[in-house]
């Protein structure tokens, strides 16, 4: 089949590309490199540079590709970045999702799967979320998102279009060639490696007075390979119906575990130095995927933080400058 993957220049788009294409399926890259790599693309795949804000430029790929299904991985994803600029999120990640899901369905394409996020619910009601807990974003990150969401639900009430909307929780880890890469980096268990390559003095803890047996925050950490295996399971199971799942382990790890396993793993002592909390920070964040290991059979193939972390830190040993390009 022939697949559209937006974003396929990114960090979890490049490897579900990867994966796509080693299922034997045709994949073609639209990305605007605003944030992605170009060396992150796999060779085999097609790739056009453009943004989802240009519509003249989406109808065009819409006409000149037969896509058998779109699967959606393009957008901002700084929590904090979209607290500084609202407008930026809303625009980039709700009005390109439009505009792409406009180009889908006028050529009729109808299956959709769209990369989502647990920000969604915001500050959780229970330790381990279920998807049909409170949706309350906390950020316009999470809005933005909801609000794709939304879209499809309607797209599907109105068009037909069939849509699985997978909320990942910490995506992390690597493959021999690809890895996590963003700039600047934000994410925990890159910056933590960072300090174990000499390109950072120490990593910040922000908080270490929350509910929390050592006082600091606790997140699921899931494998990219394992997010790229249930990307490859929604978009079998549309052909029967839409869905909407957590993507996690079940398990969360402190800031502290992270620090201590990379420890471990990487043999550096890594530095920490305490700052006050950031607002918005959840204690915990967990994610119950009973759901898509029920209706789908999805199990993590990889579900310890070591071998994560060892997956990570192989691949930034490896690229220690990141992609080249």
């Amino acid at each position: 089949m022939n697949i559209l993957v937006t974003g396929g220049a990114g960090y979890i788009g490049s490897i579900v590309a990867q994966e796509l294409i080693q299922a034997g399926h045709e994949v073609l890259v639209f990305d605007s490199l605003l944030r992605g790599h170009r060396a992150a693309v796999p060779k085999e795949a097609t790739f056009v540079r453009g943004d989802l804000l240009d519509q003249e430029a989406l109808a065009k790929l819409f006409e000149e590709h037969d896509f058998f299904a779109v699967m959606h991985f393009a957008a901002l994803i700084e929590s904090g970045e979209s607290m500084e600029k609202p407008a930026l999120y809303l625009r980039n990640n709700a009005l390109g999702s439009l505009n792409l899901l406009e180009a889908a369905v006028t050529q009729g394409v109808a299956r959709f799967v769209l990369s989502s996020t647990a920000d969604v619910y915001g500050i959780p009601v229970r330790e381990r979320i279920l998807e049909n807990d409170p949706l309350q974003p906390i950020n316009p990150y999470g809005e933005s998102k909801l609000l794709v969401e939304r879209m499809l639900a309607w797209f599907e009430r109105i068009h037909g279009l069939r849509y699985a909307a997978l909320r990942y929780f910490n995506a992390a880890g690597a493959t021999p060639q690809r890895g996590e890469d963003h700039r600047p980096e934000s994410h925990l268990i890159p910056r933590v490696l960072q300090v174990a390559l000499g390109q950072r003095d120490h990593l910040e803890i922000y908080g270490t007075d929350y509910p929390t047996p050592d006082g600091t925050c606790i997140r699921d950490y899931i494998h990219v390979l394992d997010l790229a295996q249930a990307h490859i399971l929604a978009l079998g199971a549309l052909e029967e119906r839409s869905g909407i799942y957590n993507l996690g382990n079940g398990h969360g790890y402190s800031v502290k575990e992270v620090i201590e396993t990379a420890r471990r793993v990487t043999g550096h002592p890594i530095p920490t130095v305490e700052r006050p909390r950031r607002p918005g920070d959840a204690p915990i964040k967990i994610a119950s995927a009973e759901k898509i290991e029920r209706e789908l059979g999805w199990q993590p193939r990889y579900p310890h933080l070591e071998s994560i972390l060892e997956s990570a830190w192989r691949w930034h040993q490896a690229n220690p400058q990141g992609y080249p390009e």
